[in-house]
């Protein structure tokens, strides 16, 4: 039995900001898994990715991370460019790779599975009810909501979300991604119809604002922490709701999940690549308390 299980495509990425045009991998499946290398936790991987990839997979080996890596002719490769505010990015598809679904899916057991989708057909809704039968699922939702044309990334409201969000546990969406997914700006709006819609605990990630987690009819308002500097915002939301998760694992509350995943996602801001960083840092950081922006209650009425 595992404690958590991340299913989603490993990328290939180039990551373009005002200083600098770097190639890594990435992905919600990478992020997340580099993020809690050094936790104590059993967790493993399931991917799929080209063979010309497969040096990640063995990176990731290598880092004790446990992976189950499917056979697929292409890794998904993305360009992201982010202009100066970091909270934006422009994102192309240069190759997909092969979808997941229940027959190609190991069998094992897991407290949590978490979806990484990066396209809209990534991961099946039958493989989501499926996992939902064997344990909690959490869902990163922004791959459910993209569409490729001309090999640029576009955003469109979730075609299965009836059929598939009654059987998500933790879900997690930014602003942009909540407004497709449920027609609306007004975070509390989306995040009740979100949980009218079967999800127990709905988090909307703000950026630098912070995040609300909306769960059992209340909200929770967590600050973003000040960044000593932003360097590469690529993988934020992904080390968020990697420590949100691990702190749900271990019995924290909502709160203190939402702070442990925010200060994880600050101190990953600070520079390129994946969050490498352990317990103690993540610690310090929130007994500091330098929030960037207090989330004022005229916006999210309680």
């Amino acid at each position: 039995m595992y404690d958590i299980c991340t299913i989603g495509h490993i990328t290939l990425d180039k990551v373009v900001t005002s200083q600098s045009v770097k190639y890594m991998p990435g992905g919600t499946s990478f992020y997340f898994s580099k993020a809690l290398q050094h936790f104590d936790l059993r967790y493993i991987l399931v991917t799929a990715l080209g063979s010309g990839e497969k040096y990640i997979v063995d990176g990731l080996r290598e880092a004790a991370i446990e992976v189950h890596a499917l056979e697929s002719d292409f890794t998904v490769h993305f360009e992201n460019i982010y202009s100066h505010n970091q909270d934006h990015r422009e994102q192309n598809v240069l190759h997909t790779a092969a979808p997941f679904d229940v027959p190609q899916m190991p069998s094992l057991s897991s407290k949590i599975f978490h979806l990484g989708p990066l396209l809209s057909d990534d991961i099946s809704v039958a493989l989501v009810k499926e996992l939902a039968s064997k344990g909690e699922v959490s869902l990163d939702i922004q791959g459910f909501l993209r569409y490729v044309k001309d090999k640029k990334v576009y955003y469109t409201d979730w075609a299965d979300k009836t059929e598939a969000l009654p059987h998500i546990t933790y879900l997690k969406a930014n602003e942009f991604e909540m407004e497709a997914v449920t027609g609306t700006t007004d975070v509390q709006a989306g995040a009740r119809y979100l949980a009218t819609m079967g999800v127990r605990e709905v988090i909307i990630t703000l950026g630098s604002k912070g995040s609300v987690i909306y769960s059992n009819g209340e909200f929770h308002e967590i600050p973003a922490y000040q960044p000593t500097a932003v360097v590469d915002a690529t993988g934020c939301g992904d080390t968020y709701m990697a420590g949100y998760l691990y702190q749900k694992i271990k019995g924290a509350s909502i709160v203190e999940a939402g702070r442990f995943g925010a200060a994880m996602a600050t101190l990953k801001i600070e520079s390129s690549g994946p969050f490498s960083g352990n317990r103690n840092i993540i610690e310090k950081l929130i007994r500091q308390g330098a929030y960037t922006h207090e989330i004022s209650t005229p916006v999210f009425d309680k």
